[in-house]
């Protein structure tokens, strides 16, 4: 059996701040000479970003800004802003309701009634807390108490995907299980302080957000579902500390190293090939492609290796330009606006991760 998607839901944040914006109030928090914020700004011209939502604005921003923002500007060289503790207390305020708002689209998308849910996955990598998020999504949706939950945490960018696994397990084990996935991500509560380039890196392309997938081994009530019919994962050789997210006493620290792309570019197509291989299919029998768009460069990495041109990944462009990366819900956004646009298949979904790792889906 394979995992049908019935329904897809999305959500982010009321509020959003343009790219423009964001790198005026982002001096506040690193540079301290007229040349770190020349850079700065380039940098995050180069990512490629229009916009970003944020839990951390609200109603009384103006232009962008915040009238309050959660970060204070730094007082001084040694300041690394919020503890973890009070990062974490927002998350377990605002995570839940975001996801709650993505998964009751999904449901609505589907045309399912939150008590027919059988099976709860949760994906996130920004935040923890007992109860979490998942003891909110029973609570807001009305889902049965008696819902079997799965979290499937701190896996990074490609989470998502991992979920989807996940929820094609559970599909498989009973003609009856329905099963609601749904990834919630608040990165912007780890905006980091300081002049660090890979801390500037993470600063100028995270954002929050929030998707939610339904599905079951049975058809839904449209002919057109889109199908989980493989899931791929390799560790790429050579590249362990090139991407990581760990705890430190002021929110999780990401690193990645500029090597990234390299790595990608060069270590992609050949597990790809022998993946899909295996699957019975090839790279050139692939109609549509849902690149995770960590950033520009890991963009033109994927298509530099698999052979694609611009127009076959516009999308993953589109959702990074809107959104920028929301990390485990961004590639969720993605396969939403190509099953809303009919997009050809069989279609491959890939994501990166810390290890670092390659996560891949095939949907028929």
């Amino acid at each position: 059996m394979s995992f049908r998607i019935h329904g897809i839901g999305t959500a982010s944040p009321e509020f959003s701040i343009s790219q423009e914006h964001a790198v005026q109030l982002a001096g506040a928090y690193g540079c301290v000479t007229d040349e770190q914020r020349r850079q700065m700004k380039a940098l995050y011209r180069l990512t490629r970003v229009r916009s970003r939502s944020s839990v951390l604005l609200d109603s009384d921003s103006r232009d962008g800004f915040p009238a309050h923002a959660f970060f204070p500007p730094m007082q001084h060289d040694e300041d690394r802003g919020p503890t973890t503790a009070e990062r974490m207390a927002r998350y377990e305020t605002d995570a839940p309701p975001l996801a709650a708002r993505a998964a009751a689209a999904a449901l609505a998308d589907a045309g399912w009634a939150a008590d027919t849910v059988t099976h709860l996955v949760t994906v996130s990598c920004t935040g923890f807390a007992a109860p979490s998020v998942d003891v909110g999504l029973i609570r807001r949706l009305g889902l049965r108490p008696t819902v079997a939950r799965t979290h499937v945490g701190f896996m990074g960018c490609h989470g998502a995907l991992n979920g989807l696994r996940v929820a094609q397990g559970l599909a498989e084990t009973s003609a009856e299980a329905r099963v609601l996935v749904c990834a919630v991500e608040l990165c912007s509560l780890h905006f980091q302080y300081g002049w660090h380039v890979e801390w500037l890196v993470s600063n100028a392309i995270f954002s929050d957000g929030a998707a939610a997938v339904v599905g079951a081994s049975a058809p839904g009530a449209s002919s057109g579902d889109w199908t989980l019919v493989a899931s791929g994962a390799a560790l790429l050789e050579d590249s362990a500390e090139l991407m990581s997210w760990r705890i430190g006493n002021h929110g999780f620290e990401m690193a990645l190293s500029p090597r990234v792309p390299g790595v990608i570019e060069r270590a992609l197509r050949p597990w790809l090939d022998e993946w899909l291989s295996s699957q019975g299919t090839a790279v050139e029998q692939i109609a549509t492609w849902a690149l995770h768009p960590g950033g520009p460069r890991i963009l033109e990495a994927c298509a530099q290796a698999i052979g694609l041109g611009r127009d076959d990944y516009a999308i993953s462009r589109e959702v990074l330009g809107e959104f920028g990366n929301m990390s485990s819900p961004t590639i969720l956004f993605i396969l939403d606006r190509l099953r809303r646009r009919d997009a050809s298949r069989p279609c491959v979904a890939i994501g990166f991760g810390p290890g670092l790792a390659v996560e891949a889906a095939l949907f028929r």
